[in-house]
């Protein structure tokens, strides 16, 4: 079955809901007017509950089918909040609010999932219970954590739950995916150095911590091309490397290293942190000086059950044609918290020739609408089909 012909008939009063969103962008948990938009609207549909205020500004809409057999449950779940970046789109609907745009496409997948529910509220066509959920706090806020930590799979007894992000440079409303080990566990380092400031003429009455901090910045890429199996993904990237003083002629007392850690298994984000702490420690104490590593786990690794995988691969399939494997991702989704306590899945879902997320530039192609609409309503009625 192709694009459902209600939600294609919906597209543009989505769109409108979906720019509204755009212009009015929130960052982590402070999306209050997104939440009491969505709240709202969830109740316009006719929901048969709407609960605010899970995982501090989650909201969580019921929608029950016709009949209900088996007392299947499903999750449906969207992001809502934005990214503290200046928007340069240039749109007509481009954000009204400074520092904040909407540049990773959170306002199209809480649209997308809004249409989807407001099919499911007014057709009812399966046999189960439909549970909508809209997170706040993905973008590194871990809302996703709090929402599952305030009890929501056990309060509504979701057996299973799927997600969806769009991807830049895919066909428009194309879909692709991949079972198992799909996005990245993220953790962050921050690295202080200490040793002894000094003049820059005379190095030899200093440690220098310039030195130092540049010889760890090196050695850390051994963790990736001389501890790490070759076939293992890890990433450790130091971006941000600042001493305590600027001055020309100064050898600077400290210096902050700051980096992240992208890892697609628990042995290795274990040998990541392992072996920071041991470089950093090392070679500082050759030099002289001393390190103090403070390792910050943040998202686990990202895992697609298999056969919910499978799963909604075929509904893809049957809403565009096609469902291509994914490659791996090196970024990190706090999805991965919601999949760690029920099996399920997440995809992806073309959004056509745009600039990346996370870019100034990056606009959610409103074309993907239908498709993601029709995905996730097709998951509910294809996964509890009317008795």
């Amino acid at each position: 079955m192709p694009v459902k012909n209600r939600l294609a008939e919906l597209h543009d009063e989505i769109t409108e809901w979906r720019r509204d969103i755009h212009q009015h962008p929130e960052i982590l948990f402070d999306t209050h007017r997104t939440s009491a938009l969505v709240a709202e609207k969830l109740k316009e549909f006719g929901c048969d509950d709407v609960v605010t205020g899970i995982g501090r500004t989650g909201v969580v809409g019921v929608i029950k089918g016709t009949s209900d057999s088996a007392g299947k449950v499903i999750g449906l779940r969207a992001d809502m909040d934005a990214l503290p970046i200046e928007e340069q789109t240039g749109v007509e609907y481009a954000s009204k609010t400074p520092g904040a745009m909407h540049a990773c496409g959170h306002d199209g997948h809480t649209a997308m999932l809004l249409g989807a529910a407001k099919y499911l509220a007014e057709t009812r066509n399966f046999d189960g219970t439909a549970i909508v959920i809209f997170q706040p706090a993905e973008e590194g806020g871990g809302g996703g954590k709090e929402m599952c930590d305030d009890g929501m799979m056990e309060r509504w007894g979701i057996q299973e739950v799927y997600g969806m992000h769009n991807w830049p440079n895919m066909p428009a409303g194309q879909f692709a995916i991949r079972p198992g080990a799909f996005f990245a566990a993220t953790d962050q380092f921050d690295i202080e150095l200490e040793g002894q400031g000094g003049h820059a003429a005379k190095p030899h009455e200093t440690v220098d911590t310039t030195v130092m901090a540049s010889h760890i910045v090196l050695a850390l890429q051994t963790i990736a091309s001389r501890n790490a199996d070759p076939v293992d993904q890890i990433v450790v990237s130091v971006t941000s490397f600042e001493t305590s003083s600027n001055a020309f002629n100064v050898i600077p007392q400290r210096v902050h290293l700051r980096g992240t850690v992208r890892t697609m298994s628990p042995e290795m984000r274990d040998l990541a942190e392992k072996r920071i702490n041991e470089i950093c420690t090392g070679t500082a104490g050759t030099f002289g000086g001393r390190a103090e590593v403070t390792y910050h786990r943040g998202y686990p690794v990202m895992v697609n059950s298999d056969e919910q995988t499978e799963f909604a691969a075929e509904v893809a399939r049957s809403v565009s044609g096609q469902c291509e494997e994914a490659a791996i991702v090196m970024g990190g989704e706090d999805f991965a918290f919601m999949l760690e306590e029920r099996p399920g899945a997440y995809i992806l879902v073309g959004n056509g020739d745009t600039a990346a997320v996370h870019h100034p530039e990056y606009n959610f192609n409103d074309e993907a609408i239908p498709a993601g609409c029709s995905w996730w309503a097709e998951i509910v009625e294809q996964r509890m089909p009317a008795a």
